[in-house]
């Protein structure tokens, strides 16, 4: 007999001694070498982790325990990211404060991972809604907007050096990054006033103020970024939303577009990774030309990739925000044009660029003139070309171009041949490498030659220049909500601009009970009048800061949390540099890591860190999808169906709590009980029981498939739940959740238990010398788990171990030598069982202030070889010899085998073939 193995005493046991001794407390030495591994900072929602949510935090935590054990000083955090709409809105609409309601969502969640035995370092939590971490957050705004991009160093300089410049030579070298044909002499900025310098100047700030475009969201009562906004409503609750213009605070990372590119080339990104941020940059190379408009004294700018294409142009398209629509629509259009914008209002952008089937648009009734030949081109409104892209004007070429066409095709526009055989007509042909036809001087050209005349030519009439183009958009930066970081801003009486000192943060986040929006869409804090107005007429901004503020530069803050004088020191920030390994959903690749790269090169310039990208290697992990239940009610009726029945009838489906379904068979009182609704159900059963259908879909509340990581910890213990999320498959891939699943890992556990220890609870291995098979067991484990590790595999590994088990069990061996090393193997994936079996093995010191083994190659060379003796070509034994034996002294052995002896049923054999290393053979 061996004792019960008591999961959840140990699981405890052991939490509580290594928070007890500070066991995840990162050490002060800086003289070992470091290891940062950061999991994405998650948002604590009152539902609470399900279990998809650890699987990332669970790989993080492997490779944390496996660098410290290697000797690495690891820094491995945890905080919250606890600003932000999802919070405020979930007070709007429980009567609870956002304050309230996230500390004890924060309260959850911790309870939750530390249930799963993660060795975060506590003592360096973080909260973004903490006045003692965004004041520093305030404060680093407050350095985005005393800084400028100066192009000629490539790098973010005080603004103050800016105004030294303006005095001495004006904006002659430092083109203004809004309006390029702003030029101004020394002279004539010194004539200009205050308030003239500091317009001049917001157009330079890395924070800026600007009016907007933007989406407002009135039932929310607040701004929404484009990927918020779906089908003309808000993602969140689906409230209508309209575009409306506002005064917003921006960040000018355009300006950082051509750097976020090339640091890419640095990091350690999946290819696909890094492709989606290549392409939400969006670089391009084309060509910026003017073309004239008939009767009218405004020319029309517009961006093209394809300068070669312009003698194919058929029409010009607009952007319905375009400042010339108004002036350029003829009044016969005027009504239809007004009709078209108050639609493409309702449009976001995301949808305006990925619905490519639906064709819309409306014309100006007026036209431009190609300034090569002279042909009047009508212009056109369309919400396929976005005002933010480019100069929110294009000249459509249809046979080129697969939206032109379709435009040209769908409004019978007639299309040019500038392709010959190349366009056939039916649909475009965008290659660029194609000859150039019918057109003027580049005629009979290929694509690229062309493209470089036409720009020439552009340059030389003076209507344009050859140009680099990103799709990227400055971010914007303002939010009117209340529970979000205050902005350290002052306007005067005046509209000028004062920013709260340095002295004077955190500006705090007044008490507030009301969340409905201010007055003319301002925030809820413009509802706190003694708040908002101050002497002279001096009032606060009203807008808050947007959910990504805190999370941008989080990653700084956990190397030295409890700063009361930097945001980080520079010797903490020297020496834990990069994240040496970030994990996280690739639902943040584009958003937070494209910001937080951005923060960060901004901070590096101005010489606060010494690092520019904040990530060395970055981890995206899959979901883990939920395995939904089905129940099946007859339509019209409160009668309910089971799944090989359902067929018969026409029926509704259900999803149903899979807490009440075991496997497939559901618990019918329990559904009765559920709702309400239910309480009268009746059931057509199969065999006596009721069999739901299943299917595997996302894990949220409303598909009833959640299953609290809480539940299979206490079922099973976290040590079962950690190694049965990394043996569903590679880190990486979507996976379902089966319950059912954990069983042959929390098998393996006990295995291993009973392996090690005896009825008493004692331990049952010994000092024994290893045999050479045990060790060559253990060292091929070692080679595979560090392997795996370096790799990231971690699924592989779990396969390992029980092999490894297997193998030793099969071997008898119960040498405490082998033990101990596989129990340092196994403590990165099952940390609590590892412990408490190391302790039970005699050792006195916690398991992670052990090494982890080192592989030894010299264990795997075979000494021995397994030879198959044939009699008369059958094979009927195997028998092993050392391989430096000498044939004799083989034959002698084989010849004297039982089994051998047997076979040749005393008769002498005709010859003894013996290939060593290889194979026996006797012949009779």
């Amino acid at each position: 007999m061996s004792a019960e193995y008591h999961f959840n005493e140990i699981e405890n046991k052991w939490q509580k001694h290594w928070f007890e001794n500070g066991l995840d407390k990162v050490s002060d030495d800086k003289s070992k070498p470091k290891y940062y591994v950061l999991d994405m900072f998650p948002y604590p929602s009152g539902a609470g982790l399900h279990v998809g949510h650890p699987l990332g935090y669970i790989a993080s935590d492997i490779i944390a325990r496996y660098k410290k054990l290697q000797g690495f000083n690891v820094l491995h955090p945890m905080g919250f990211d606890a600003f932000g709409l999802p919070a405020e809105q979930y007070a709007i609409d429980h009567g609870i404060h956002p304050a309230e309601s996230t500390e004890k969502n924060i309260a959850t969640f911790k309870n939750q991972l530390k249930n799963i035995g993660f060795s975060y370092d506590w003592s360096r939590e973080i909260k973004t809604c903490d006045p003692n971490y965004y004041k520093w957050t305030q404060w680093i705004f407050i350095q985005l907007y005393n800084s400028f991009y100066n192009r000629l160093n490539q790098k973010a300089e005080p603004i103050a050096f800016l105004k030294e410049i303006f005095n001495s030579e004006g904006n002659l070298n430092h083109t203004c990054p809004t309006n390029d044909e702003l030029h101004f002499t020394a002279a004539e900025w010194n004539g200009y006033s205050t308030a003239e310098k500091e317009a001049i100047l917001m157009n330079y700030r890395i924070a800026y103020l600007s009016f907007a475009d933007v989406w407002w969201c009135e039932k929310l009562g607040t701004v929404l970024a484009n990927d918020e906004v779906v089908n003309g409503v808000s993602e969140r609750g689906g409230y209508p939303v309209i575009r409306k213009k506002m005064r917003q605070w921006f960040l000018r990372i355009t300006e950082y577009a051509e750097r976020l590119i090339t640091g890419l080339e640095t990091v350690d990104f999946s290819d696909a990774l890094k492709e989606m941020q290549r392409n939400w940059i969006g670089k391009s190379f084309g060509c910026e030309l003017n073309f004239e408009i008939e009767n009218n004294p405004s020319a029309l700018k517009i961006y093209t990739t394809r300068p070669d294409t312009i003698f194919g142009a058929d029409f010009m398209v607009i952007a319905p925000e375009h400042p010339l629509i108004n002036s350029i629509t003829t009044q016969e259009q005027t009504a239809a044009i007004e009709d078209y914008i108050t639609y493409v209002k309702s449009r976001s952008e995301l949808e305006r660029q990925s619905d490519i089937t639906l064709i819309t648009g409306c014309f100006t009734g007026a036209y431009a003139i190609n300034p090569f030949n002279k042909r009047k081109l009508p212009i056109w409104t369309a919400e396929y070309v976005l005002a933010g892209y480019g100069t929110g004007a294009i000249m459509a070429v249809p046979c080129g171009d697969e939206r032109d066409y379709a435009f040209a095709n769908h409004f019978k526009i007639p299309i040019t041949n500038i392709l010959g055989d190349e366009f056939n007509g039916k649909e475009a042909n965008s290659s660029k490498e194609v000859i150039i036809r019918n057109s003027d001087f580049i005629s009979d050209l290929p694509s690229k030659e062309a493209m470089q005349l036409v720009n020439q030519k552009v340059e030389t009439l003076g209507i344009g220049k050859p140009k680099t183009n990103y799709r990227l958009r400055d971010a914007g930066f303002s939010r009117q909500r209340y529970w979000g970081e205050p902005f350290p801003v002052i306007f005067g009486a005046d509209g000028s601009i004062e920013l709260v000192s340095d002295t004077a943060l955190p500006v705090e986040l007044p008490d507030l009970n009301n969340f409905g929006p201010g007055p003319n869409g301002q925030g809820p804090l413009a509802n706190l009048e003694e708040w908002v107005n101050l002497e002279n007429g001096k009032t606060r901004e009203t807008n808050t800061m947007p959910g990504y503020a805190g999370s941008s530069w989080y990653f700084l803050r956990y190397m030295d949390p409890q700063n009361s004088l930097s945001f980080c020191g520079r010797s903490e920030s020297d020496y834990w540099e990069q994240v040496d390994l970030y994990v996280g959903g690739s639902e943040h690749a584009v958003g937070h890591l494209l910001y937080s790269r951005f923060w960060t090169k901004v901070l590096y310039d101005l010489d606060f860190i010494g690092f520019e990208e904040p990530y060395k290697k970055l981890l995206n992990q899959g979901k883990i999808g939920g395995d939904s239940r089905l129940a099946y009610r007859v339509h019209g009726t409160n009668t309910f169906v089971s799944f090989g029945l359902k067929n018969n009838f026409e029926v509704d489906e259900i999803h149903v709590d899979i807490n009440f379904v075991n496997g497939l068979e559901m618990d019918t009182n329990a559904f009765k009980n559920w709702r309400p609704e239910f309480n009268n159900a009746t059931f057509e059963l199969e065999n006596g029981k009721y069999i739901c259908g299943s299917r595997l879909e996302k894990m949220g509340k409303r598909f009833f498939n959640v299953v609290n990581p809480d539940d299979v910890v206490n079922q099973y213990g976290a040590d079962s739940l950690r190694m049965y999320e990394m043996f569903l498959g590679p880190l990486e891939d979507s996976k379902p959740w089966n319950i059912n699943g954990i069983d042959g890992v929390h098998r393996f556990l006990k295995k291993l238990w009973r392996y090690c220890v005896d009825a008493e609870g004692n331990s049952l291995l010994d000092n024994s010398t290893p045999a050479p098979e045990s060790l060559k067991t253990l060292h091929q484990t070692i080679k595979k788990i560090t392997e795996d590790l370096e790799k990231l595999s971690f699924n592989t590994s779990i396969s390992a171990f029980m092999i490894c088990i297997n193998e030793l069990t099969s071997q008898n061996c119960k040498s405490k030598v082998v033990l101990n090393n596989f129990l340092q193997l196994l403590a990165p994936y099952a940390p609590h069982i590892a412990e408490e079996l190391w302790e039970k093995n005699g050792n006195s010191q916690s398991i992670f202030l052990s090494n982890w083994p080192l592989f030894n190659a010299d264990f795997l060379v075979e000494n021995t070889k397994l030879y198959p003796v044939s009699i008369n070509g059958k094979v009927r034994t195997q028998l092993e010899f050392a391989l430096d034996m000498t044939i004799p002294a083989i034959e002698k052995e084989v010849m004297a085998n039982e089994i051998v002896v047997k076979w040749l049923e005393g008769k002498a054999p005709k010859k003894v073939i013996i290939v060593p290393g290889k194979i026996i053979n006797i012949v009779m």
